[in-house]
């Protein structure tokens, strides 16, 4: 048994799989084909179903079923008008882990997925946050700091690390997410005490993802600078910014809030509606650049460890690449 082997035993075990690796849930991309993948290969693949309606995140669970027999999850964010209809999917598939993302999960959520039997893993990107999601019932936590790409916080991995993992460890299984591209970063955060590490960025690349390739191009093109977070500029509009490369679609964004904005002064929109706009503008931003290719209007969401993506490549490799770094670094 190697050191990384019996770091990574107890995030391991948690999810079901041999390593201890997660895959981010990203719209549009983390679908049948890479989250089997990923599972295939030994990590931890997730379905991401914020955007899906109950009907097509049941045909999802069931194709991804037939492409892996191994342990994968399904995300879900909180603030879907459907969260328990989607639940109940989940829960009809027997779906052994539920990720929770997008702020505190309305009354009976957790309820509703430990009922069938499932386990809750929720991000947490504060430590009073964690405490009240553990006491809550939550059985692992996700720290992802604004490195990341997508919706993302205000504040880094590494401080968040130091804040929350000493004081939650020993309560919980815990993962860190944002910015890791490399093996010798995981092997430093399962040092620490996390339970294993998830990536996004990283696998946008992969072979197995049906990104379209001029997206796959964006990711190879860019580096760190290039992945910029969105601005917020109305304070009444609470936006999560959104970590994705620089290009037109950026600037699209900052019209939208604009336009969104002047709706709310003329009472066109209460303050759900105007906040479920913004949401529905960056679903739609998003599928133009990873389906319909087109990286200049649509959003290229990426994390800052867009730099280490440098070549088109299997899930497989990409994983054995992270071990590889993360043994040499703990030798």
């Amino acid at each position: 048994m190697t050191k990384l082997t019996t770091l990574m035993k107890r995030g391991a075990d948690f999810l079901g799989s041999d390593l201890a690796i997660m895959a981010g849930a990203m719209s549009w991309i983390s679908e049948r084909h890479l989250v089997s993948a990923m599972s295939n290969a030994g990590g931890f693949g997730v379905i991401a179903g914020g955007a899906m309606p109950p009907q097509l995140l049941d045909k999802e669970i069931e194709a991804t079923r037939s492409m892996t027999s191994r342990s994968f999850g399904v995300n879900l964010i909180t603030m879907h008008p459907q969260l328990l209809d989607l639940i109940a999917v989940c829960a009809k598939h027997k779906v052994s882990h539920v990720v929770l993302a997008g702020g505190l999960p309305p009354a009976g959520a957790i309820e509703a997925i430990k009922a069938f039997g499932a386990k809750v893993i929720c991000f947490a990107p504060a430590l009073a946050l964690a405490k009240k999601l553990i006491r809550s019932g939550v059985d692992g936590i996700v720290i992802e700091g604004m490195e990341a790409g997508g919706h993302i916080g205000p504040v880094s991995t590494s401080v968040l690390v130091q804040e929350i993992l000493p004081e939650i460890k020993d309560q919980v299984p815990v993962f860190v997410a944002g910015g890791i591209g490399r093996g010798e970063m995981m092997a430093s955060y399962l040092e620490q005490g996390a339970a294993g590490v998830q990536i996004g960025t990283r696998l946008v690349c992969a072979t197995e993802c049906i990104a379209h390739p001029a997206f796959k191009k964006a990711f190879i093109k860019g580096n760190a600078r290039d992945a910029i977070a969105s601005v917020q500029i109305d304070p009444r509009l609470p936006v999560i910014p959104v970590r994705a490369l620089k290009n037109a679609g950026t600037e699209e964004f900052t019209r939208k809030q604009i336009e969104v904005a002047g709706m709310l002064d003329r009472g066109e929109v209460d303050m759900a509606a105007a906040q479920l706009e913004i949401e529905q503008f960056w679903a739609g931003a998003l599928r133009r650049a990873v389906i319909d290719g087109d990286v200049e209007n649509g959003s290229v969401m990426a994390g800052q460890s867009v730099g280490m993506v440098k070549k088109e490549e299997p899930v497989a490799d990409i994983l054995a690449a992270l071990v590889a770094e993360a043994e040499n670094a703990l030798a």
